[in-house]
C-alpha cells in the first residue's frame, strides 16, 4: 500500500448533525491526511459541462435548470422531496459518479505517497457504504450534548432540535459498527488529543499490517 502506484487505505468517517465532524476532519486535515468530502464532490458532478446535469436535465425538466445553466438546487429538491421514485432516478445519476469521482481523489493522493486518505459523508451508516471501506471512524457525542450543540448552532429552540435529531438514525447506531470512536464530549483539547493518538495508530497499522481495522491486526 505504500507505492504511489497503489490505491489507499480509505477510511470512512461520519457522525450525527451537531456531532463536530467538521472539527474532528479539520485536525485530521492539520496532521496531512487527505480528506475527500461527499458533499464537495457531490456538488462537483453537476456542475455545468458534466454529464450528470444534462441527465437530470433529461429526467426532470428544464425548470430544474436556473437561467445561467446551473442547477436549481431548490427546484429539484421540491421535485424529489416527497417522490421516492424521483429520488432514487436522482441517485441512480449522480451516486456512481460521485464513487468514481471519491475512487479518483483517493488515487490521486496515493500517487502523492499517501498511504490512507478519509471519505467523509453524513450517511455512510444509513446507506450501507461503510462497509465499503477498510475501516469506519465515527465521531460520538452524547444526546444531551448533541441537543445543546445544536441549538446553540442554530439558534432553535429545544423541541426543534429535538426533532431534528430524531429524524436521523441514533449516532448510538452508528458507534455499534465504528471500527474508531472519536468522543467529542469534551474539550477541543481532549478530542485533538484523540484525533492525534488516531492519526498515530492508523499510521503504524497500515505500515505494519496494511490495515486500519484493529480487529484485522494479527496478534
Amino acid at each position: 500500500m505504500q507505492d504511489a502506484d497503489k490505491m489507499p487505505v480509505i477510511l470512512g468517517l461520519t457522525g450525527g448533525i451537531a456531532s463536530g465532524k467538521s472539527t474532528v476532519t479539520s485536525m485530521f486535515r492539520e496532521l496531512g491526511v487527505v480528506v475527500i468530502d461527499a458533499d464537495e464532490i457531490a456538488r462537483e458532478v453537476v456542475e455545468p459541462g458534466e454529464p450528470a446535469l444534462e441527465e437530470i436535465r433529461e429526467a426532470f425538466g428544464a425548470e430544474v435548470i436556473t437561467p445561467d445553466g446551473s442547477l436549481d438546487r431548490a427546484a429539484l429538491g421540491k421535485i424529489i422531496f416527497s417522490d421516492d421514485d424521483a429520488r432514487k432516478k436522482l441517485g441512480q445519476i449522480t451516486h456512481p459518479r460521485i464513487g468514481q469521482r471519491m475512487m479518483q481523489k483517493a488515487m490521486d493522493a496515493g500517487k502523492l505517497g499517501h498511504a490512507w486518505v478519509i471519505y467523509d459523508a453524513a450517511l455512510l451508516v444509513e446507506n450501507g457504504l461503510y462497509k465499503m471501506f477498510d475501516a469506519l471512524i465515527v465521531v460520538a457525542v452524547s444526546e444531551e450534548t448533541q441537543l445543546e450543540r445544536l441549538m446553540q448552532r442554530d439558534e432553535s429552540a429545544r423541541e426543534d432540535a429535538r426533532a431534528r435529531i430524531d429524524s436521523q438514525l441514533p449516532l448510538a447506531d452508528k458507534v455499534a459498527v465504528a471500527d474508531h470512536v472519536i468522543d467529542n464530549n469534551g474539550t477541543r483539547d481532549e478530542t485533538q488529543t484523540q484525533v492525534v493518538a488516531l492519526h498515530a495508530f492508523i499510521n503504524q497499522n497500515i505500515a505494519d499490517h496494511g490495515t486500519a481495522k484493529p480487529s484485522e491486526i494479527a496478534e
